[in-house]
């Protein structure tokens, strides 16, 4: 499930910070920093990329208040910025020739599941870490939008630039490749979302 939710922000903020309140700017940070953190770094592969987009995000956040008609939930709106930020950087060429470099370079503290934060986590969300983390970035994405965020094939499709089929391949071949990494041998789980029919 998404993390994020409006409920931590006090109801006034997005007009003070509009307004160009400092206090309330803040209080937008500090109800959003973690979900967006946490969001950019399920979608881009390196974490010190996920921190600097992180930041972007809260610079357009706060310059584009704005744009923001408070049609919908204020939480929805900042975690859109969050994806289409991502997804812009994960197609762009710099990002690409970044991989192909790091393809010919050995594994760093940065890269997923390499940090000392890992032996404080537990090794089933650490196994899942490391796999999500050798999927490709179309498809952890995919993976991360659909059955966490919540997002339909659909709107997936159009974020990727394609069609609900698309979004729909790209999960069923990451969920195949998922269960190849996590399970033990002859061990056979379901690997499929509660609903398919988004």
């Amino acid at each position: 499930m998404s993390a994020f939710l409006d409920s931590d922000l006090p109801p006034d903020a997005v007009p003070r910070a509009r307004a160009g309140d400092v206090a309330a700017q803040e209080a937008i940070y500090r109800a959003f920093q973690k979900p967006v953190r946490t969001l950019a770094r399920r979608l881009v592969p390196r974490a010190s990329q996920a921190e600097d987009l992180a930041h972007d995000v809260f610079v357009e956040v706060l310059q584009s208040l704005s744009q923001y008609d408070g049609r919908g939930s204020f939480a929805g709106w900042i975690r859109t910025i969050t994806v289409r930020k991502c997804l812009m950087h994960l197609r762009s060429p710099w990002h690409r020739g970044l991989r192909w470099v790091e393809g010919l370079m050995p594994p760093d503290a940065d890269a997923a599941g390499g940090g000392p934060a890992d032996a404080s986590r537990s090794g089933r969300s650490l196994d899942l870490e490391r796999a999500l983390a050798q999927l490709g970035d179309t498809a952890r994405a995919v993976v991360w939008l659909h059955d966490v965020e919540g997002y339909t094939h659909a709107e997936i499709g159009a974020l990727l630039g394609g069609t609900a089929s698309l979004s729909k391949s790209q999960l069923v071949r990451a969920h195949a490749r998922l269960r190849e990494l996590l399970e033990p041998d002859g061990v056979k789980t379901p690997c499929m979302p509660v609903s398919t029919n988004c």
